[in-house]
C-alpha cells in the first residue's frame, strides 16, 4: 500500500524553470509542515503497536506488531506452527488437558479475525492519507479547488494575529516584573544600610534616618505594584495560553476536516465524470457515502469553531477591560506617590499580596 501511495505521489507534476532545475518554492516550508500534519495521525510501524484511525480522527485500536508479522508470513506460505506459537499451544494443552481442538480452533480464528480487522483499519488510514496529500498538492499548485468560508477564515486570521500581539504584551510585562522586582530588592537593601548607618553615625543620624524611611516606603509601595503587575501577567497568560490555545486547537481540527472533506469531494467529482457501468456505479455510491460522512464532520467542526470564537471574543473583552484598568490605576498611583490610592486599587480588584519571604524556599527545601 505504501509503495502504491509513493508511486502515485511521484507522478505529480512539479514546476520546472527554463534551465531544467526545479524552482525554489516560497511555500516549501509551509508545505512540509502541512505534510507533517497529514501524517501525524498515522500509525508508527517501528513501534511495538500500531494505532489505527482515520486522518485527524480518533484511534481505531491497537495491533500488536507480532500479529501483523504473522499475517504477512501466512500470506507468503510460511508455517507459523513452530517457535513461540507452538510453545503457547503446548502450554495450553499441558495446563488444560481437557480442552478440545474445537476451542483452540475458535480462538485462533477469533485472533486472526481481529488482526485482519485492525490491518484493514491501517489500509483505510493509508487511503485517507493519500487522498488528503493529493488534495493538498492540488491546492498548492493551483489545480484543485478548496472550500472557503471567507467570514470564518477572516476571524481565524484575526485571532492568530491577536494572539501574537498578546504574547508580546506578556513578554514585556514579564520583563517589567523582573526588572522592577530587582529595583525593589535594591531599595530594601539600601534602606537597611541607611538604618544601620543612622545608628552608627550620631552626627548624621537624622539624615540617614529620613532616607531609610523613604526607601522603606518606596519598597512597600513597590511590593504593592508588583502584586498588581503579577496579577495582570497571570490573567493575560491564562487568556493567551489556555483560552486562545484551546480555540486554536479546535481550529486545527476544523482545518483538517476541511481538507478531508475537499479530498473526498474531489474524488466523488472525478468518479461522477467517468463511465457509468455497474462497477463504476458501486464506486460512486461508496464515494457518495464517504463524502457525506466527511461533510457532516466538517460542518460540525465549523459550527464548533464559530461558537468558540464568539465566546472567546466576549471573554477577552471582559478580562482585558478589568486587567487594563487595574494596570493603569496601579501604575498611576505608584508613580504619583499616592499610597492610599494604590492600596484601594488592590482592594478594588481583589489582588492578594504574598507575604514577605514566601517566594524563598524553606530551610527543609534547601537541604
Amino acid at each position: 500500500m505504501a509503495d502504491s501511495i509513493m508511486s502515485k505521489a511521484a507522478t505529480m507534476e512539479i514546476p520546472i524553470n527554463s534551465n531544467g532545475d526545479t524552482g525554489s518554492l516560497p511555500e516549501d516550508d509551509s508545505l512540509e509542515q502541512d505534510l507533517q500534519q497529514v501524517m501525524v495521525s498515522g500509525p508508527n510501524l517501528n513501534e511495538t503497536s500500531i494505532v489505527s484511525g482515520g486522518y485527524g480522527g480518533p484511534a481505531g485500536g491497537v495491533i500488536p506488531t507480532s500479529s501483523i508479522k504473522d499475517i504477512r508470513m501466512k500470506s507468503r506460505g510460511v508455517n507459523l506452527s513452530n517457535s513461540q506459537s507452538t510453545e503457547r499451544i503446548v502450554h495450553h494443552h499441558q495446563t488444560h488437558p481437557g480442552s478440545s481442538n474445537h476451542t483452540s480452533g475458535s480462538t485462533e480464528e477469533l485472533t486472526r479475525g481481529v488482526a485482519v480487522e485492525k490491518l484493514d483499519s491501517v489500509k483505510k488510514w493509508g487511503i485517507n492519507t493519500y487522498k488528503c496529500t493529493k488534495q493538498m498538492f492540488s491546492e498548492r499548485f493551483g489545480r484543485g479547488s478548496r472550500t472557503v468560508d471567507l467570514e470564518l477564515e477572516a476571524q481565524i486570521d484575526l485571532l492568530r494575529d491577536t494572539k501574537l500581539k498578546y504574547e508580546s504584551i506578556l513578554r514585556l510585562t514579564t520583563a517589567l516584573t523582573t526588572h522592577f522586582q530587582s529595583m525593589v530588592q535594591t531599595q530594601q537593601a539600601l534602606g537597611d544600610t541607611f538604618t544601620d548607618l543612622s545608628q552608627k553615625s550620631p552626627e548624621l543620624q537624622d539624615e540617614f534616618g529620613y532616607n531609610a524611611e523613604t526607601q522603606k516606603l518606596l519598597c512597600k509601595n513597590g511590593e504593592s505594584l508588583l502584586g498588581a503587575i503579577s496579577f495582570f501577567v497571570s490573567s493575560v497568560d491564562t487568556l493567551v495560553n489556555k483560552t486562545m490555545e484551546d480555540t486554536l486547537l479546535t481550529i486545527k481540527l476544523y482545518e483538517n476536516a476541511r481538507l478531508e472533506f475537499d479530498a473526498y469531494r474531489s474524488d466523488l467529482e472525478e468518479l461522477s465524470m467517468g463511465p457509468r457501468d455497474a462497477a463504476s456505479m458501486v464506486r460512486i455510491e461508496m464515494a457518495q457515502h464517504e463524502y457525506q460522512l466527511y461533510r457532516d464532520k466538517y460542518e460540525r467542526l465549523r459550527s464548533d469553531v464559530t461558537i468558540k470564537l464568539k465566546f472567546l471574543e466576549e471573554n477577552k473583552v471582559k478580562v482585558m477591560h478589568k486587567q487594563l484598568l487595574l494596570f493603569h490605576n496601579a501604575i498611576s498611583a505608584y508613580f504619583a506617590g499616592n499610597q492610599q490610592q494604590l492600596e484601594q486599587t488592590l482592594i478594588q480588584f481583589n489582588v492578594k499580596l504574598k507575604p514577605p519571604g514566601s517566594d524563598k524556599p524553606s530551610w527543609l527545601e534547601e537541604q
